[in-house]
């Protein structure tokens, strides 16, 4: 089960493929008030991380279909070469338009490369071997949620912000050349149609909805035509890709295993998880920077307690839920989200950089317990073939859910902002003490959630390389 061991090298490379998306998700967070200064569009900010997470929930799917139909291999190597494609885009940027389109083409390689690397996982790990390397893979979390901010903070105050996606490629090209060595799957393809109907009503339902929260109030009123329009439009798409859906011989996230409580319970609870990690992930840095007058490198540090959490009790969250089970354990780690939700936004009242981070790690160590053990429940749920929609299907849910977060809260934090007469420590403070009672709101949904999840059997399936 060690690195040392057989399968030791691809766990390794899968381990540098998350790192990737870990270190993404942690290292731009503290430069953005330095990328707005540089290339304005303050306004525009959550569209860094909603374009990213919309890509990558439009891309999902498409990927876990393609995973179950050509096999994980060819699948990953397509992932972290858009990734990094995307990446040297992004430090090339002239301008925010263009950062915001080059976030969108990360987004679609992201989009592959943590639902395959975990469902190669699955295939490699039995359900027990998989406690023992989750304690492998959160040590990824772990270092990023330190190196990710400090490296974000240092690049923003001292080089340039550029450096934040230029560090990507010596990490992704590694990652590539290590899976090419160790890891040569058996996977018996299947002769699968790719359903392209689906993918793009799927793609157009997210696109419109997100633009519609992320504009309205803004570029429009919310009882405007174009708000009406755009959410109308946005709202029939989605209905017309449940019933393309149903129709279709090989769709791209079958409608039968929604009907699968425990998928749809999973599902949920990784929606909420991506909803209230990108309401402090995206909005702590601004918020400390804005009303405490935090450097970079401080509030890179406050918000990288979140991810420094997250990995200590996903580490723990196998023997968890080998002891009391899958739901008994979300359970626990959705309650002490909750508790972490409370403590920031009592904090904000009274901008404090430690008590921040006090509360960031409280609620990383929540979502702990929550995140791994209701992914594998699903996973162990589904026959191998069908562990790639699985997995694609929670990955999609999350990517939806932080998606959507960082566009409900923008649209919160900037009209607040905008009432009070434009950006100032005490606006900054007011709109994100807002965002953070809507963490907590997501956070208590999420204990509901968490209650829904039926009792799933614990049982070790044949070892599959």
């Amino acid at each position: 089960m060690g690195l040392r061991s057989a399968r030791g090298p691809i766990l390794l490379s899968l381990m540098l493929s998350i790192f990737l998306i870990a270190i993404d998700s942690t290292i731009l967070s503290t430069a953005v008030p330095t990328i707005t200064r540089e290339l304005g569009g303050f306004d525009q900010f959550a569209w860094l991380f909603s374009v990213y997470m919309l890509a990558q929930a439009a891309s999902v799917p498409v990927y876990g279909k393609l995973a179950d139909t050509f096999g994980r291999r060819p699948i990953m190597f397509v992932g972290i070469g858009v990734f990094l494609a995307g990446s040297v885009l992004c430090a090339l940027a002239g301008g925010m338009t263009w950062l915001i389109v080059f976030r969108a083409i990360q987004g679609i390689g992201a989009g592959a490369i943590m639902p395959t690397s975990l469902t190669i996982a699955g295939d490699i790990y039995t359900v027990r071997e998989r406690a023992t390397a989750q304690g492998y893979i959160a040590t990824v979390w772990a270092v990023a949620s330190v190196a990710g901010p400090t490296l974000g903070g240092v690049f923003a105050q001292f080089i340039s912000w550029r450096w934040i996606f230029w560090v990507n490629i010596p990490i992704g090209l590694f990652a590539l050349w290590l899976l090419w060595r160790t890891y040569h799957e058996s996977f018996e393809r299947r002769r699968r149609r790719i359903d392209y109907a689906g993918s793009v009503l799927l793609t157009g339902a997210l696109v419109l909805l997100v633009l519609g929260v992320l504009e309205g109030g803004s570029a429009w009123g919310w009882l405007s035509w174009p708000s009406a329009a755009v959410f109308g439009i946005g709202i029939l798409a989605l209905v017309a890709f449940v019933v393309v859906e149903q129709r279709a011989e090989d769709p791209v996230l079958p409608m039968r295993l929604l009907r699968r409580p425990i998928v749809v319970s999973s599902s949920l609870a990784s929606l909420l998880v991506g909803v209230v990690m990108i309401g402090l992930v995206s909005f702590v840095p601004s918020f400390l920077e804005g009303s405490a007058d935090a450097v970079p490198i401080v509030s890179g540090l406050a918000v990288a307690t979140l991810t420094l959490g997250w990995p200590i009790t996903g580490a723990l969250a196998g023997r968890f839920y080998l002891r009391i089970g899958f739901r008994a354990t979300a359970l626990i780690g959705a309650s002490v989200t909750v508790v972490g939700a409370a403590l920031v936004a009592v904090f904000s009242l009274a901008p404090s950089v430690p008590l921040t981070a006090l509360g960031c790690f409280v609620v990383g160590l929540g979502l702990g317990l929550v995140a791994n053990p209701t992914l594998i429940a699903a996973q162990s749920s589904v026959e191998q073939h069908e562990r790639g929609v699985v997995s694609g299907t929670n990955s999609l849910t999350r990517s939806i859910g932080s998606a959507l977060g960082v566009a409900v809260f923008g649209a919160i934090a900037n009209a607040i902002i905008a009432a009070g007469g434009g950006e100032s420590p005490t606006t900054v403070q007011q709109g994100s003490t807002a965002v953070f009672g809507g963490v907590i709101v997501a956070a208590a949904v999420l204990v509901v959630a968490c209650v829904g999840i039926p009792r799933v059997p614990i049982a070790d399936e044949p070892r599959r390389a």
